[in-house]
């Protein structure tokens, strides 16, 4: 069943008195439970894609439909309030609080939906357990690994029990062994959880984690080899 679609989507923006098309009548669809890597160069429009799935930016033109609702249409409040119960999002620059433990930080978005104390603590709890960093759940980002830290993102992204999770480069910080252990992470939550999941990467050996891979270039999406 598709989850995501996207139908003639165009996004262009001012930069100076030049005006970028990234995006161009866009189609896309992604199916519940697939886990799909977003390919391309830089500037080619991946990272835009992914906002305007998570209703961060609007389209130009078309339309973002998600689980059979066009997002397009909606308020900046009700896109918010959707964004926190169904969407985890995942940055290549962690995003963490520095002032904040694991804890606190995975706490944060949970902060927002109607929940009491204890509930949230439970969430937080099973969220960090996920991750395998149950024993760091009161340390400070300053005293993690990067990829101790990338998990802890993870982590806060997935507290709020999310229909869908969308990485933007999130092993592009981090050293190759750091990168597999959040690779396969995201193979765990998408295989045993049902989680969708769409990346965004640069990196062949990261969109090979994918079961389908899509490389977009020049305003249009075509399917990658193997």
């Amino acid at each position: 069943m598709t989850l995501i679609a996207l139908e003639k989507i165009s996004k262009s923006y001012k930069k100076g008195d030049t005006t970028i098309t990234p995006l161009d009548g866009v189609d896309l669809e992604v199916d519940e439970g697939a886990f799909l890597a977003l390919m391309g160069p830089s500037g080619s429009g991946k990272s835009t894609l992914l906002n305007l799935v998570a209703g961060i930016d609007r389209p130009s033109a078309g339309k973002v439909i998600v689980a059979g609702q066009d997002i397009t249409r909606w308020s900046e409040d009700r896109l918010a309030d959707w964004r926190t119960r169904a969407v985890g999002y995942v940055f290549q620059q962690f995003n963490l609080m520095p002032v904040l433990t694991a804890f606190e930080n995975v706490e944060l978005p949970l902060l927002l939906l109607p929940m009491s104390r204890a509930q949230r603590k439970k969430q937080v709890l099973t969220a960090l357990e996920l991750v395998g960093l149950l024993d760091r759940a009161g340390h400070y980002p300053r005293q993690l690994s990067g990829g101790q830290e990338q998990r802890v993102a993870i982590a806060r992204a997935v507290a709020t029990d999310p229909q869908i999770i969308l990485a933007d480069e999130p092993t592009g910080n981090l050293d190759r062994e750091s990168a597999t252990e959040v690779m396969n992470l995201l193979v765990g939550l998408n295989a045993e959880l049902g989680k969708t999941i769409v990346i965004v990467t640069h990196d062949a050996l990261v969109s090979a984690y994918a079961s389908r891979k899509l490389h977009l270039d020049k305003g249009e999406l075509v399917e990658a080899s193997a």
